[in-house]
């Protein structure tokens, strides 16, 4: 299997990174480069990392840039070093980049944090639910493209059962719990599970009810990763036309504020379950 023709959203983040760092010691790309003893077109690949870089060059970097924050550099070198093929590599010729980003950012999270107002959370689904989802998926998709789908997706819950489970924090609007895609059993099902689900330690389920207060939102699902230190967080916003991916400082602060103001409205995790349960009893 040939390699992917460009790198992973975590592999640029590294680049983006080592840019930042430039800019805020107010260097040029070429005065970089004199420092590092290299052309200004290599410094451009090192922060486009279209080549990869080393943990030592990113150390390099980082002292010539007279940065500080050790923590950052060591998780950076750390992202630089690990060169492991992850199972999502197995899906590069069936499933959109995009995916396999994801799946590659979920493995890496220290811990995650969700919300969604229509739907449940990808990596709480059941099979049957994803597939009634990517049934009604535009343009459509080829059958043989939803088992792909469906396969990948179960692959990612992974991250929730292993020896070291992720944290994972899903905040559900109760309009998602209320949906039934795939028809009654397969909503039944589906909450079943997602009750279920939410007993994990590592697993924490908060729903916000209708009859509950206003909250910040926009409708589409937000998934944050949170990275080895704070500045190596991401969000992933959903819409339309497709996820987005989101690191500038601002922004992250602005979504850390958004979660928390809807986790704030929501119902105690156990509340929260027998919520679940009871709709699933009414369907």
């Amino acid at each position: 299997m040939a390699p992917r023709s460009a790198p992973s959203a975590r592999r640029l983040r590294i680049g983006v990174e080592l840019r930042r760092m430039r800019e805020r010691a107010g260097m040029t790309a070429a005065e970089a480069a004199r420092a590092l003893g290299t052309t200004q077109g290599q410094m451009s690949n090192i922060e486009a990392n279209r080549f990869g870089v080393s943990a030592d060059r990113v150390r390099t970097l980082a002292h010539i840039y007279g940065c500080t924050d050790q923590p950052l550099v060591d998780a950076l070198a750390d992202m630089a070093a690990d060169r492991t093929r992850g199972w999502w590599e197995e899906y590069r010729d069936t499933l959109p980049p995009r995916l396999l980003d994801l799946a590659e950012m979920e493995h890496h999270a220290a811990a995650l944090r969700v919300t969604q107002v229509i739907n449940i959370p990808g990596l709480l689904q059941t099979p049957e639910h994803a597939r009634a989802l990517f049934r009604e998926a535009v343009p459509a998709l080829h059958p043989h493209e939803i088992e792909y789908r469906i396969s990948h997706r179960i692959k990612r819950q992974a991250i929730l059962h292993r020896e070291q489970p992720t944290p994972y924090t899903a905040i559900v609007h109760e309009a998602a719990l209320r949906m039934q895609f795939g028809g009654r059993d397969v909503a039944r099902s589906q909450l079943k599970h997602l009750a279920e689900a939410s007993e994990q330690s590592n697993i924490t389920l908060r729903v916000i009810p209708f009859d509950g207060t206003s909250f910040p939102t926009t409708g589409h699902g937000v998934d944050y990763f949170q990275g080895p230190v704070p500045a190596l967080d991401t969000v992933e916003v959903d819409g339309a036309h497709g996820s987005q991916l989101i690191d500038a400082v601002g922004q992250l602060e602005k979504y850390r504020v958004v979660l928390d103001r809807m986790e704030a409205v929501t119902l105690k995790p156990a509340a929260s379950r027998d919520l679940i349960r009871r709709i699933a009893q009414d369907i």
